[in-house]
């Protein structure tokens, strides 16, 4: 197997980040035998979509390197690194760009969602990073793509540029990446809005678990998190119509290994009075090694730096015979 995948480089990864993606490739990258290989990349190039500060792009790939390596990630195991570290990314992608049909892009949920009714005005990248997204994954000659629900489109394009490119060219470069898509992944919640998910963009901070929060601070979050009067149910059913004390028992649940109906089987005609404390310091237990070794790695981010650029190494070593193929193909390599 050669599973690729990568995550935005937003900066201050939260509960929700952790439980539905990183502790995902975490998993993935302790199950994979010794002839596999992870490859793990912060998606630095895929940022430039909107404005970005450069000095905050460049301290947020830093922190969400950090983060990850704090979270189990071991670049020993995986192959860890930012995108603009590995030119084979953008080489491909221009490539890819003359296979992959404007009719393909146009009906890309994700840009429609993003420029809205301003699409004169979106820039270029937004409309064609799908292109640079199939670029990513079949540089590598990717056999799995591990993928939640809003991103199986993309997956798709990029299964259809490879398909039409080898059949133009009349080769077998590029594999068909097969999606992994996890069971039971939670989907996190708001702390103040159990009907919006947990975001980075809300403008409340208690709305969220910052990986980097204090202990203290992970505490007084549960404990003003929004609730109802009513106890915990003894079913999962019961909370069906409760949206906040779904995502509580739902955070328990991933965070002890359990299932909801267990938790409800502990707490069920219990108040939020007892169960806040309990869900509070389950968090701080499971989330409190994670920040420390964050904190410690970002004392040195020179470190950081440099582990990424010995994961770009391998990626490249990787990536580039991939891209002579490619530009054989095309007769750019004669």
């Amino acid at each position: 197997m050669r599973v690729v995948s990568g995550i935005q480089t937003t900066g201050n990864l939260h509960l929700g980040n952790y439980l539905g993606a990183i502790r995902n490739w975490v998993g993935l990258q302790d199950r994979m035998s010794a002839d596999d290989v992870c490859l793990f990349f912060l998606a630095d190039l895929h940022a430039l979509t909107v404005t970005q500060d450069p000095k905050e792009l460049a301290s947020n790939t830093i922190e969400m390197a950090a983060t990850l390596l704090a979270a189990g990630i071991d670049p020993d195991r995986s192959i860890l690194f930012n995108q603009a570290r590995v030119p084979a990314h953008s080489e491909l992608a221009w490539i890819l760009g003359g296979t992959a049909r404007v009719g393909w892009l146009n009906r890309m949920t994700q840009w429609k969602d993003k420029a809205g009714k301003n699409r004169e005005g979106a820039s270029v990248g937004l409309f064609t990073y799908p292109v640079l997204q199939a670029a990513d994954i079949l540089a590598y000659r990717a056999t799995h793509v591990p993928v939640g629900e809003d991103q199986k489109q993309h997956l798709e394009l990029a299964r259809d540029i490879a398909t039409k490119f080898n059949l133009d060219f009349g080769v077998e470069l590029f594999p068909l990446p097969e999606p992994m898509i996890p069971e039971d992944t939670p989907r996190i919640m708001s702390l103040r809005d159990g009907t919006a998910k947990m975001s980075k963009s809300d403008p409340s901070d208690m709305s969220r678990i910052n990986l980097i929060d204090s202990d203290d601070l992970i505490a007084t979050k549960f404990r003003k998190a929004k609730t109802d009067p009513e106890p915990l149910p003894s079913e999962v059913a019961g909370l069906a119509e409760r949206p906040e004390a779904r995502n509580l028992v739902t955070i328990y649940a991933a965070l002890s290994g359990e299932t909801p109906q267990d938790v409800l089987a502990t707490f069920g005609g219990q108040g939020f009075g007892a169960f806040k404390p309990a869900l509070a310091d389950l968090a701080v237990a499971k989330l409190g090694p994670i920040r420390d070794r964050l904190v410690a790695l970002l004392d040195d981010r020179a470190a950081v730096g440099a582990t990424l650029a010995k994961g770009a190494a391998k990626a490249e070593a990787l990536a580039r015979p991939t891209l002579l193929a490619a530009q054989h193909a095309l007769g750019l390599q004669v």
